[in-house]
């Protein structure tokens, strides 16, 4: 195996330039106080956890988990996801914590990605889990809270899309009969493959009602009008249930004036295996993929001993910074350059300026080859060149 070149980085990772970083930081502050001022409080969790643990209950391929050994020969993973290594905290040392619980985190997670697949294999999520309420009131603080995030980052444009996993399994069981013949459609649902599902269908030996069941489930997205045309499609009374909760949900959302930005979407259906309820994406304008995602998981907290119905979100930063563009970049970044005769002046200009609130750097004009090139990189820059009595071009 050919040594790598000194500039190369594991497949799927990243460096962070300082302008993004400080762009990064600065959103990111925006996103946790908005979610402190709803209640939740922010944990952090170890980077590695135990494979037999947090790995299995996690939801992500085993494929695309780090892995490593500790010196007893147990497997460790870098975490690939916030919700199970929260679950196992609610369910250890916050195990005598009562119910309803709100949690927040800011961290990055780990998912290996093949060389070809240009993926990151590191990003970092900003969410909240609220665990212990499996209400309409908690899926409606939930969404009207990611949807309150997303907004107030300054993203004007964006919808959020809501599915419904158990609607869909009890849909497809209904016409299908059993589990593997359902997997094959959802495994298109989730890869978003329309045509493979639409293909797929036709080729089922079905009756003619049934194949227009399923091929009419495509068409289950738009406004609340979409939840009548679901009704007649699973009208039994697990549907019937299911589609009054997502009108309480609605409703509820309109009393947040969160309900703008809703879409309901049936062909939402995700990779993370422990959702068992509502599902929902947050999209923006030029952005292909979800800035944010979660759904509700009643069952995960039972494989840590501690069985409670739980809700939750995740920001994926880097889409979201994308989808912001230069919005939210309006920090005041100036240079004071002076030579050696002006030091205390430019010292006495940048604390004034620094509490203003702008960034300012201090260069000694010594130590700039290219000035040109090097102003370039500032907002306003401040000349305090030559004696206290010369020219001041500032």
């Amino acid at each position: 195996m050919s040594k790598p070149f000194v500039f190369e980085k594991p497949a799927g990772m990243r460096d962070t330039l300082p302008a993004f970083y400080q762009k990064n930081e600065d959103i990111k502050n925006t996103i946790k106080t908005e979610m402190e001022s709803w209640g939740y409080q922010f944990i952090q969790t170890p980077t590695l956890e135990y494979h037999d643990t947090v790995g299995e209950a996690s939801a992500i391929l085993d494929q695309q988990l780090f892995k490593l050994l500790d010196m007893e020969g147990k497997t460790l993973v870098l975490r690939p996801d916030m919700t199970a290594p929260i679950a196992r905290v609610v369910s250890s040392s916050m195990k005598h914590v009562a119910y309803p619980l709100r949690l927040a985190y800011s961290s990055p997670v780990f998912r290996a990605q093949q060389r070809e697949g240009g993926r990151p294999a590191e990003f970092e999520q900003v969410g909240i889990e609220l665990i212990g309420e499996g209400t309409a009131s908690a899926e409606a603080e939930t969404l009207a809270l990611m949807t309150e995030v997303i907004r107030k980052s300054g993203i004007t444009s964006f919808t959020v899309a809501v599915g419904h996993i158990g609607f869909v399994q009890e849909l497809l069981a209904d016409i299908l009969g059993n589990d593997s013949r359902a997997g094959e459609l959802l495994r298109y649902l989730n890869e978003k493959n329309y045509v493979g599902y639409t293909s797929h269908v036709k080729q089922l030996p079905l009756s003619s009602i049934d194949t227009q069941r399923l091929l009419k489930l495509l068409d289950l997205r738009g406004g609340v009008e979409v939840l009548d045309e679901a009704l007649a499609l699973n009208p039994n009374s697990k549907g019937q249930q299911t589609l009054q909760e997502l009108k309480t949900l609605y409703n509820l959302l309109e009393e947040y004036d969160a309900a703008q930005n809703i879409v309901f979407d049936f062909t939402l259906f995700s990779h993370m295996s422990y959702y068992t309820g509502i599902v929902f994406e947050g999209y923006a304008a030029g952005i292909g993929a979800p800035i944010a995602s979660g759904g509700r998981y009643d069952d995960l907290l039972s494989q840590f001993d501690r069985k409670a119905p739980a809700i939750g979100f995740a920001i994926r930063m880097d889409y979201f910074i994308e989808a912001l563009g230069n919005k939210g970049d309006n920090k005041n970044r100036q240079c004071i350059l002076y030579t050696g005769k002006r030091r205390k002046e430019a010292l006495q200009m940048a604390k004034s300026k620094r509490a203003e609130g702008a960034l300012v750097v201090m260069q000694d004009l010594a130590g700039v080859k290219n000035v040109d090139e090097f102003s370039k990189r500032f907002d306003d820059v401040h000349y305090l060149i030559g004696s206290q009595q010369g020219e001041d071009f500032s």
